[in-house]
């Protein structure tokens, strides 16, 4: 197996497909692999010290304002599944960009690469809002500093 991500060091995030995510082609549902992304996104926040929690203390969120999705390859039931996410570039005032790779376990195989592009919201009005001194010292030290184009 290829030990090699598109970026160093990821936060990672391991699943085994359930009956739920197959769709009537027998695969897991593209809708699954967003999901997991999602997900992902979550936990690796939780553990910079911003999960829901703080999010809802401090009236901001990271929202979703544009994601692509490259669909690779196929997984099937059963199989193990790794979610890779990095914070690859921010703007220090509103917005910030992850990538995510989903790779099988048992081969190493690359299912999906995503770039996903979130912006600061107050979680009260939805509107955008500056990255509060608290996200800055949360996610800065995960920051890659890669352009994200």
């Amino acid at each position: 197996m290829n030990d090699d991500w598109d970026y160093p060091e990821p936060f990672l995030r391991r699943t085994r497909v359930q009956p739920a995510d197959v769709d009537a082609l027998k695969h897991t549902n593209n809708t699954i692999y967003v999901r997991w992304c999602e997900e992902c996104a979550w936990e690796h926040s939780a553990t910079l010290g911003m999960d829901i929690d703080a999010y809802h203390q401090l009236d901001r969120a990271m929202a979703v304002v544009e994601g692509r999705y490259q669909y690779l390859k196929a997984s099937y039931m059963n199989e193990e599944i790794d979610t890779a996410t990095w914070i690859t570039h921010w703007d220090k005032r509103l917005t910030m960009t992850r990538h995510f790779q989903l790779r099988r376990v048992s081969d190493g195989v690359t299912l999906l690469r995503s770039q996903v592009r979130f912006a600061c919201i107050e979680i009260s009005s939805g509107k955008p809002r500056r990255l509060p001194p608290e996200f800055l010292a949360a996610y800065g030290p995960a920051i890659l500093g890669i352009d994200p184009s």
